[in-house]
């Protein structure tokens, strides 16, 4: 069921999801979390799908923020909110709003949010694309328990990274990051098989790949050895290397689901190691809505350091 909404405001879009949820016959509210979107008209209807898939695990109330700004000077001060309800099949399995904002109510988003988010449950935002440099203080973030951006929706992905190392909060966390957790499960099961210390490391990736940079600081962290960026064809990340005395572990995906893993004196397998989607990486970051302390740790941000141990 869809509702529009012109011109309108939060009190309105509440009625509205009550009027909703009675109009299918599920009148009780059984989200567990509010997820806040920031995203902008391009990115909107991918951003949406994602979140709205994701809601098949994680039953919640999303809210979509785009601003919209016009180009016409006069316009700019005045404030408007369009709204599209969604619910039952049309939203998942929780809620949809898509908040159009446009004049100077795009300044003040949170003032809009606030009131629909669910009460007593946990609040995640994520900006696909145009995150704040700081997303602990934006507005919205500071309405949240975790933090998502991604740094593969930047031009400089690299240098944006730094900057989330300065401005790095508990609750922050990245896509590039989500992206690496087959990586590194198979990573710490090789090491359990192998029993060997690491002398020396390599991740090879397309050059400048946000998630290779963040595998390899995540790598000298843990093991305390250099880790050498080694620039391949890609795509995105295609090899780990690990040295040790008696050989090399390696894992080794040049391209599709497939990689092949090698520990010194064993004979090669063959895993799966495909790229997920987007909802994918959503689903497996509100599993958790604690600080992600092993991306702190990866990030290098401050007072994140710790005694190198086996991954």
């Amino acid at each position: 069921m869809r509702i529009d909404l012109t011109d309108t405001t939060a009190s309105k879009i509440n009625k509205a999801l009550v009027q909703g949820r009675r109009a299918i016959g599920t009148p009780a509210v059984g989200m567990v979390l509010t997820i806040v979107v920031v995203t902008d008209e391009e990115n909107a209807y991918d951003a949406t799908k994602a979140a709205e898939e994701a809601s098949h695990e994680h039953p919640s109330r999303t809210l979509v923020v785009i601003k919209r700004h016009t180009r016409n000077p006069r316009e700019r001060t005045k404030s408007h909110l369009d709204a599209e309800v969604r619910v039952g099949s049309e939203a998942g399995t929780g809620e949809t709003v898509v908040l159009r904002m446009y004049g100077e109510v795009s300044e003040h988003a949170d003032s809009v949010v606030l009131p629909l988010l669910l009460p007593d449950a946990p609040v995640v935002v994520w900006w696909p694309v145009d995150a704040p440099d700081n997303p602990a203080k934006d507005p919205l973030g500071a309405l949240a328990q975790r933090r998502i951006t991604d740094l593969y929706a930047v031009e400089d992905p690299l240098a944006t990274l730094e900057t989330r190392v300065r401005s790095y909060a508990p609750g922050d966390t990245d896509l590039a990051w989500t992206r690496l957790t087959p990586w590194r499960s198979m990573l710490a099961a090789a090491l359990d098989q192998a029993r060997m210390e690491v002398t020396s490391a390599a991740v090879e990736a397309e050059a400048d790949n946000p998630a290779a940079e963040l595998l390899a600081r995540w790598l000298e962290a843990r093991l305390g050895v250099a880790v050498d960026r080694v620039v391949t064809d890609g795509p995105v990340v295609t090899g780990v290397r690990l040295g040790t005395a008696d050989g090399e572990i390696v894992i080794d995906r040049p391209e599709g689901p497939l990689a092949t893993l090698t520990l010194p004196n064993q004979p090669p397998r063959t895993l799966a190691l495909k790229v997920r989607s987007t909802a994918e990486l959503i689903a497996e970051e509100l599993r958790r809505l604690d600080a992600d302390e092993m991306y702190a740790i990866a990030l290098g941000a401050e007072g994140t350091k710790e005694t190198p141990v086996h991954v």
